[in-house]
């Protein structure tokens, strides 16, 4: 695929640029927010039990396991938006999709719809493993490319850990609705990601 001419410009300004590390942060925050948003859910898990009062097997079937059974849809067909529309626009709907589903889960009522949140939330996170990695190494240099790409796995690593701690700091903050809390909180990196990727520039023609 060729490089669009003003896109050909950007990136080669930006490889040859110290914006580079800083674009690359931005695009590998997709990686926090996967690994924040893996673990976060641990937080939930007897409080939306005892809540809604389902059986183990729908509540670890459908409930619990939703948003993994997103993130295998979006593994699995997130290169054909990829490709069609371009890295930076997907990677700007994938902020959509996290916040959209912090909050959608903070504040759902019933199971139905927080699985529903939960749901769109892993095809993002699905999706950011295919584009976020994909272009990093586009705008990385053969000399940077690795350290550069490591910055995604990192990522989710350190949501992860990140996670860990907001459940336990938050326990406590909401009585009964603590797990509100621990979800919700997502929404404000995921917002923060969707503004400031619009400040990257595309790596290809999508």
């Amino acid at each position: 695929m060729q490089l669009q001419t003003n896109d050909a410009t950007s990136l080669a300004s930006v490889k040859g640029s110290g914006n580079l590390l800083g674009i690359s942060l931005i695009a590998a925050l997709a990686g926090f927010i996967f690994g924040f948003d893996t673990v976060v859910i641990s937080g939930a898990n007897l409080p939306i039990k005892e809540l809604w009062h389902t059986t183990p097997l729908f509540h670890g079937f459908f409930i619990m396991s939703m948003a993994l059974w997103g993130t295998v849809i979006g593994a699995i067909f997130g290169g054909i938006p990829t490709q069609k529309y371009g890295r930076k626009k997907v990677l700007f709907w994938i902020g959509i999709l996290f916040s959209v589903s912090a909050l959608g889960s903070a504040l759902a009522q019933d199971p139905y719809s927080f699985s529903f949140f939960r749901f769109i939330g892993g095809v993002g996170i699905g999706v950011s493993s295919v584009a976020a990695p994909t272009y990093i190494s586009e705008i990385s240099t053969p000399a940077t490319r690795g350290r550069l790409g490591a910055m995604y796995q990192f990522n989710i690593v350190f949501g992860i850990l990140v996670a860990f701690l907001s459940n336990y700091f938050l326990e406590g903050l909401g009585g009964e609705s603590d797990w509100r809390w621990m979800l919700g909180v997502m929404a404000v990196p995921s917002l923060i990601y969707t503004i400031m990727v619009n400040t990257i520039p595309e790596s290809q023609d999508g």
